[in-house]
C-alpha cells in the first residue's frame, strides 16, 4: 500500500499490506426520522458501494471500493472483532474518545493518518507507518483523495477543548463522492466554505462540539445528500432533524445507533 502526500511535507513511507438503509439523493424536504437506526448504512458510489459501521460515539469503520477505514477506533479490539481488517486508520485528534493507543496497539499494522499533536504522541515503534496531516493537507492512501480540514471551537468559552490549529477533519473522496468527517469542531468558516460534500458526518454535544443549531445551520450551508450526526451524546435528535428539514436544504438525516450501550 502507497501513501503519497500533495502538500509538499515529508510523507512516512507504510507497507502492509443489520438494518440496511439505502440512503437517497438530495430533494425536497422531508419528514425526517430522529430514531436510531442501527446499521449498516450503504452509500452508492462510482465503482461500487461505501459500508458504514457505526462503532460508539465519534469511532466508525468505512468498507470501500478501495479498502476499509477505520476512523478514531478506540474501545479495544473487541469493538471490531466482527468488522472487516482496516487498510488505513485515520485520527482526528489526541482526546480519549478518539485516540487510544491500547486500540491501536491491537489492530493490524496498517497506516496511519494522523493530525500532528497524535502523530508526535504514537510510539516510535509506529513511526514508520504514520502521516501526519495539518490543517490545509491534501494527500492520497489506498488510491483516494484526502483533505485535511480544521477542527476547532469558535466560542471563547469552549476554545479550551478543540484550539485553532491543532485537529482535523477530513474529507474523503471515494468513487466520486466527497465524504466529509468533521471531527470535533464548531460550525467553523472552513466548515461552511466547503463545497460538492455528499455525506457529511457532523458532531453535536456540549460544551465540546456543536449544539444541534449550529448543526443544522451548517447542514443548510453544505446541503449535503446525507448528514449522520455523530458524537451527540445528550443532544436532541429530533430538534435536530426538525431545524434541518426547516434549514430547506433537502438532506437527509440518518440517526445512526451510536450508542448500542444505551448512554447516548
Amino acid at each position: 500500500m502507497r501513501l503519497t502526500r500533495r502538500s509538499g511535507l515529508q510523507l512516512a513511507a507504510a507497507l502492509m499490506g443489520s438494518a440496511v438503509i439505502p440512503l437517497i439523493a438530495a430533494g425536497p424536504a422531508r419528514a425526517q426520522d430522529a430514531s436510531p437506526q442501527p446499521g449498516p448504512f450503504r452509500h452508492p458510489v462510482e465503482g461500487g458501494e461505501i459500508v458504514i459501521h457505526p462503532v460508539d460515539h465519534a469511532s466508525m469503520v468505512l468498507e470501500t471500493p478501495a479498502g476499509v477505514i477505520y476512523v478514531d477506533p478506540v474501545g479495544g479490539a473487541e469493538a471490531y472483532a466482527d468488522l472487516p481488517s482496516p487498510d488505513l486508520i485515520l485520527i482526528t485528534h489526541e482526546h480519549g474518545d478518539h485516540y487510544d493507543q491500547p486500540t491501536l496497539d491491537a489492530l493490524p499494522e496498517v497506516p496511519i493518518i494522523a493530525n500532528g499533536a497524535v502523530a508526535g504522541m504514537l510510539p516510535e515503534a509506529m513511526a514508520g507507518r504514520v502521516t501526519a496531516m495539518a490543517n490545509g493537507d491534501t494527500g492520497e492512501a489506498l488510491g483516494l483523495t484526502i483533505e485535511a480540514i480544521p477542527a476547532y471551537n469558535i466560542t471563547p468559552e469552549r476554545a479550551q477543548y478543540h484550539p485553532q490549529g491543532r485537529d482535523n477533519g477530513y474529507v474523503l473522496t471515494i468513487g466520486g463522492q466527497r465524504i466529509l468527517i468533521a471531527g470535533d469542531t464548531e460550525d467553523t468558516p472552513e466548515l461552511r466554505a466547503l463545497t460538492d460534500i455528499h455525506v457529511a458526518f457532523l458532531p453535536m454535544n456540549l460544551p465540546y462540539t456543536m449544539t444541534v443549531e449550529q448543526a443544522a445551520e451548517a447542514v443548510t450551508a453544505l446541503a449535503p445528500e446525507v448528514v449522520y450526526p455523530y458524537h451527540f451524546r445528550d443532544s436532541d435528535m429530533a430538534t435536530f432533524a426538525r431545524l434541518v428539514e426547516e434549514g430547506g436544504s433537502g438532506a437527509q438525516v440518518v440517526v445512526a445507533d451510536w450508542y448500542p450501550d444505551g448512554a447516548a
